[in-house]
């Protein structure tokens, strides 16, 4: 933002030092202002869709998380008509995989971009350990087929979570910002500012609101990785008793 407002700042006033004395701002032909008042409204929609479509994956990703968690708290919970043996062994891998997320993944997804195969074969255990139990009774029968739809309920937010880790916004887009806010500042300097303190502080101010909303678009554009990112809290709501 400081660096967008010297830009313009400094532009401003080289402009204004190479004018003509007799130059006249007021003279400033109206298809320029109106074609500058145009290109401002189309870059603001456009920067608006932007925040919008970053925001909404950075939410998506945060629902993503809550449904893997509470998906995996269903399965530790409901395992409990099984027998203590099975319960057990069952819970202890669903520990495991919440702690690998928690302390080791996350920290993977942040700096590396990308999921750990220790987290992929935890889930396949719990997999296999609620999968390949034969029930023997018709409790514990009623009971089979809702864990298996919690298994597959976490396995696919894990397999969302893993598809949200990389930016959201094409090349193409971020290409249409930044050249976007190069014209519509571009053309606010050919509407001849002079070197006026109110001019230059508007300019300035101008300048510097574009740089921050394109900030804010490259801040949310990664919803684990940069600024406000989305949390593993449901993780930790949900499974107290794992260390933090």
């Amino acid at each position: 933002m400081l660096a967008a407002c010297a830009v313009v700042v400094i532009i401003s006033l080289l402009r204004s030092r190479r004018a003509a004395d007799d130059e006249d701002p007021s003279e400033t032909p109206d298809v320029i202002e109106y074609m500058t008042m145009w290109i401002g409204v189309v870059y603001a929609i456009v920067l608006g869709l932007a925040i919008a479509g970053v925001w909404e994956a950075r939410g998506t990703a945060q629902d993503q998380v809550q449904a893997e968690a509470q998906a995996l708290h269903e399965i530790s919970e409901r395992v409990r008509v099984y027998p203590p043996d099975v319960r057990d062994r069952i819970r202890d891998d669903v520990n495991a995989y919440v702690g690998q997320v928690v302390h080791t993944e996350w920290k993977v997804m942040a700096n590396q971009g990308r999921m750990t195969a220790r987290g992929d074969q935890l889930m396949q255990r719990i997999r296999v350990d609620v999968t390949d139990y034969q029930p023997k009774t018709d409790f514990e029968a009623q009971t089979y087929q809702p864990l298996l739809d919690q298994v597959a309920a976490a396995d696919q937010a894990r397999q969302s979570r893993a598809n949200s880790i990389g930016a959201t916004m094409p090349s193409v887009v971020w290409f249409g910002l930044l050249t976007g806010a190069v014209v519509t500042i571009g053309m606010v300097l050919a509407l001849q500012i002079r070197g006026t303190p109110r001019e230059l502080v508007l300019a300035g101010l101008f300048s510097a609101l574009i740089a921050f909303l394109l900030f804010l678009i490259w801040d949310f554009d990664s919803p684990y990785s940069r600024g406000i990112t989305a949390s593993a809290e449901p993780f930790l709501n949900l499974f107290p008793h794992l260390p933090g």
